[in-house]
């Protein structure tokens, strides 16, 4: 049996030696080319295929499509309406496939083939795309018919969607607008509503002001209309000719000391309020003087007097005549020289006095 050795140095298929001790490249005996035999060769199979060796068209249609996709990755899609298709040149090789033995009349490799023809047709079918050049030199791919229209359907989709998020982004414009111009209007109204109803309560607490002064003033009104019933004029007809309080050398203490009634002698006195009587007689410069002491303590003088009507310890009420005017004492002329004392003995206006107890002088 010939025992094969490695390939030659010349490329040649292996040599096989005859039995014995031979060393390739002496020699020294003949030896004979290995032949192989359906027997001797099977079909590789399984995943130690060898693939199958295409035509040379088949492989640059291959390269073809490759690199029209790269170039469509690379510089996106253009259209034949923007781009003209630019021809593309491929060297003959008829001659160099035709000299080339059939693939089925090689034993073991014709089901290599026939195994792959499928896979390899499918690959290398780019029909509907040719190789265009752009400006600048890049590659460009034309689409047909219906991929041009699904392009133009996802745009088409694509400026839908834009349109419908910007009416979206409008309405959501308008909407907050609206709620704005509604908080601003609401906001107003209540601005206008606590401004009439501050001016309500200043207009309401104005009115109850002045309803309390009126109050006040028609109280004050009775009070004194009360006391006008039970406080007199000491004189139904006067003239004030001195009031309290006038600085002259005449009096003694410097100032007059209380408000003289001019009236004619023999003008009959009244009592203003009722009270007791305390002092009846001559004082003095006082001429003749009467005085009366209310229940508060209060003390009434009356002066110069031409006659007395009451005495010590009598009780006289309002309007009793308790004299008359005169010109006793140190007086000018005849007048009633009037004084009020209160309940500690200090001297005030008389005038002040009257008119406190509801009498106009």
């Amino acid at each position: 049996m010939a025992t094969p050795t490695s390939r030659g140095a010349s490329g040649h298929e292996p040599a096989y030696f005859p039995d014995g001790d031979q060393t390739f490249g002496q020699d020294d005996g003949p030896w004979e080319e290995w032949n192989p035999t359906e027997e001797s060769v099977r079909p590789v199979r399984g995943r130690h295929r060898v693939g199958k060796q295409r035509g040379g068209f088949a492989r640059s249609s291959t390269v073809l499509g490759v690199g029209v996709i790269a170039a469509v990755g690379a510089g996106g899609i253009a259209t034949a309406k923007d781009r003209p298709p630019v021809p593309i040149s491929l060297p003959d090789l008829s001659g160099v496939t035709d000299s080339l033995p059939d693939a089925e009349s090689l034993p073991g490799v014709g089901s290599l083939i026939s195994d792959s023809d499928e896979s390899a047709d499918a690959g290398s079918d780019f029909s509907g795309v040719t190789q265009a050049a752009a400006a600048g030199g890049a590659p460009v791919a034309q689409l047909d018919g219906g991929q041009q229209a699904a392009s133009a359907d996802a745009g088409e989709a694509l400026r839908s969607r834009i349109m419908q998020q910007a009416e979206s982004k409008q309405d959501e414009a308008a909407a907050a607008e609206q709620a704005a111009a509604a908080d601003a209007a609401a906001k107003a109204a209540a601005e206008e509503a606590e401004k009439q109803q501050t001016e309500a309560e200043k207009k309401a607490a104005e009115a109850k002001r002045k309803a309390e002064e009126e109050a006040k003033r028609k109280a004050e009104a009775e009070r004194l209309a009360k006391l006008a019933r039970s406080f007199v004029s000491p004189l139904s007809s006067y003239t004030i000719s001195t009031t309290y309080g006038q600085a002259g050398s005449m009096w003694a203490s410097g100032y007059h000391t209380g408000l003289d009634f001019a009236a004619p002698t023999g003008t009959p006195i009244k009592s203003i309020h009722s009270g007791t009587v305390k002092e009846a007689g001559w004082s003095g410069s006082y001429g003749y003087r009467t005085v009366v002491e209310l229940e508060d303590g209060t003390e009434l003088a009356y002066n110069h007097q031409s006659s007395m009507s009451v005495s010590v310890g009598q009780k006289v009420t309002t309007g009793d005549v308790i004299g008359r005017v005169g010109s006793t004492g140190n007086s000018t002329g005849p007048h009633l020289h009037f004084e009020v004392k209160t309940p500690g003995g200090d001297l005030m206006d008389p005038g002040a006095w009257l008119r406190d107890k509801g009498i106009s002088l």
